[in-house]
């Protein structure tokens, strides 16, 4: 961060509005919005404009993390909000739980998938991999067909 004052205005080593929107590539309004939920508080000039200091800034990028993480807004405001670290796992054991999930059915989407572009045969109905995971979901084999 700079040790100057960056998007005009008063106080040292503080930011505008537009210049952490411009840092961390979001709109203005974001910033507004994570505010009005509780997330953020900068500080005010003397003309009542937001300024964003080095806290500020750790905020955000903390607020990035977890979003890009799948926690949403007010998971993200209940984490801010306790140190206690019982209830901290109380609140990501379900994002945890349905980010497993989430990567199972990511992972069989992807052996489908790769099962389908290393098959040799030009039905993919014939492929060992289809057929096994056909016969996972069914409960029994399929037979190949005589042709």
């Amino acid at each position: 961060m700079k040790s100057s004052d960056d998007g005009g205005g008063v106080g040292t080593g503080t930011l505008s509005i537009g210049a952490i929107a411009a840092r961390f590539g979001l709109a203005t309004h974001v910033l507004r919005h994570w505010e009005s939920v509780g997330l953020l508080a900068p500080g005010r000039d003397t003309g009542g404009r937001r300024r964003y200091g080095a806290d500020d800034l750790t905020r955000v990028a903390t607020i990035l993390i977890l979003k890009e993480a799948g926690l949403g807004l007010d998971t993200i405001r209940s984490l801010s909000s306790t140190v206690d670290r019982d209830t901290r796992h109380e609140i990501l054991r379900p994002t945890a739980e349905e980010l497993r999930s989430r990567i199972a059915a990511a992972q069989a989407s992807l052996e489908l998938i790769e099962g389908g572009l290393n098959c040799a045969y030009e039905d993919v109905t014939h492929c060992p991999n289809y057929r096994r995971l056909i016969a996972e979901r069914t409960g029994h084999e399929i037979r190949q067909e005589s042709g």
